[in-house]
């Protein structure tokens, strides 16, 4: 599966990250992300589902990227 990422810039703490994982998961969609580049990898087929949902819970897409396989 092909993978994408989201530069997410209002990714600040700890608390952030897992408001951001659980929102996800509640969905079905498993992500990979790290603070320190304020990223969110994850399935492309689920670009526009995530897209929706960070902007639902306040953390909106600045990028979207290639992440590779």
């Amino acid at each position: 599966m092909k993978k994408i990422g989201f530069t997410v810039p209002d990714m600040s703490c700890g608390h952030c990250v897992e408001r951001i994982r659980r929102a996800l998961e509640e969905i079905g969609i498993e992500t990979e992300i790290d603070l320190q580049s304020k990223t969110v990898i994850l399935d492309e087929k689920d670009e526009e589902k995530a897209r929706r949902r960070l902007d639902e819970i306040d953390y909106p897409v600045k990028s979207r990227f290639d992440a590779g396989k």
